[in-house]
């Protein structure tokens, strides 16, 4: 089982190095644990064994002590079409964002973050990401808009040492941006 690195520490807020290609044997392998982890975390007769283990829907490398460009996402849509958004991303980029902002109704949460930090956090509600994806074993460009952008941007922030609760408005938590989508 990975350890979660907890906001404390300050590791966490590190800028992650880049990830050379093709993936080592070592480097596949964990993002391998993490997306299979992450997948765990999802499930309840899982959590029940394990009650210190929260759901999650994306996982970074730094969360779980290793400060490179990586990161996981996995969550179903509830769209029988496309029933499952599932990324083991390395040396993500985004290549292009949306003037438009968006944010999560409920607040954002995270594996590496204990205590609650409400407020909006303001994200671009539309990305294209450009990454190598390791399953895949080939370079993609993803379009993502509201919840999909979102999650992809706050494991992103993690790769950069940035936390979701630097994007919150310490004088206006819950400020207003006109425009925003509240997703």
């Amino acid at each position: 089982m990975l350890k979660i690195v907890k906001d404390t520490d300050p590791k966490l807020r590190l800028r992650c190095k880049e990830v050379p290609l093709p993936l080592s044997e070592e480097n596949q392998a964990l993002i391998d644990e993490m997306l299979k982890e992450l997948k765990l975390s999802q499930d309840e007769e899982y959590r029940k064994k394990h009650p210190s283990v929260r759901e999650g829907v994306g996982l970074a490398a730094p969360q779980v002590g290793h400060s490179i460009r990586m990161l996981v996402i996995s969550y179903p849509t509830g769209d029988e079409k496309n029933p499952l958004v599932e990324y083991q991303l390395v040396n993500p980029k985004i290549i292009v964002n949306s003037i438009r902002k968006a944010y999560l109704q409920g607040g954002e949460g995270c594996l590496s973050v204990d205590d609650p930090h409400p407020g909006r956090v303001y994200r671009d509600f539309k990305i294209k990401v450009k990454a190598y994806e390791a399953k895949l074993k080939e370079e993609i460009v993803i379009t993502a808009r509201g919840y999909d952008a979102i999650v992809l941007q706050h494991e992103m922030d993690h790769l950069d040492g940035v936390l979701f609760y630097d994007h919150i408005d310490p004088k206006d938590p819950d400020k207003d941006i006109p425009g925003a989508v509240a997703v």
